[in-house]
């Protein structure tokens, strides 16, 4: 099961936007892969996501506390950016696995500093250059995966 796809966001804007997309189709669970280079727009869409399942206040990078939770109504969203971490089994001492149950939303920035501990993605995100905007590909991992991509894809063709 790989389900892949994408789309072309041209600003800042689309990117929030597309992210609200993505907290439709997640229906605010499962684990979500962000992938990209620094300053490719990973919090941007994280925000847009957290937007999309309710949120209304300011969402920072979580780049120095490693977690930032989100109680949205019934909803609970996790926003992981572990760029700063040094050694995988740091998440161990955090109660990582904790947060990853099946009624929360976890998103996962820099997810490659976490590979061993982290569970498999739904969905892999990755973002990168295109023109002066940004092109969005995404592929499922799981069933639960396919069925955002699937809601993904209906949403680009429309």
């Amino acid at each position: 099961m790989s389900s892949t796809g994408s789309v072309v966001l041209p600003d800042e804007e689309a990117m929030v936007a597309f992210g609200q997309v993505i907290a439709d189709a997640s229906d605010a669970h499962g684990v979500i892969f962000l992938l990209g280079d620094l300053g490719m727009g990973k919090t941007t869409l994280s925000r847009g996501i957290l937007r999309g399942c309710g949120h209304q206040g300011s969402v920072k990078s979580p780049t120095y506390t490693l977690v930032e939770p989100y109680a949205i109504g019934d909803k609970q969203v996790y926003h992981f950016d572990l760029y700063r971490l040094s050694d995988p089994e740091e998440l161990e001492f955090l109660g990582i696995r904790d947060y990853f149950d099946e009624q929360a939303l976890c998103l996962v920035e820099w997810p490659d500093k976490g590979r061993g501990i982290l569970p498999q993605a739904d969905l892999l995100l990755s973002i990168e250059l295109e023109g002066q905007g940004r092109k969005l590909h995404w592929t499922a991992q799981t069933e639960l995966g396919q069925a955002m991509a699937d809601k993904l894809e209906t949403a680009v063709s429309e």
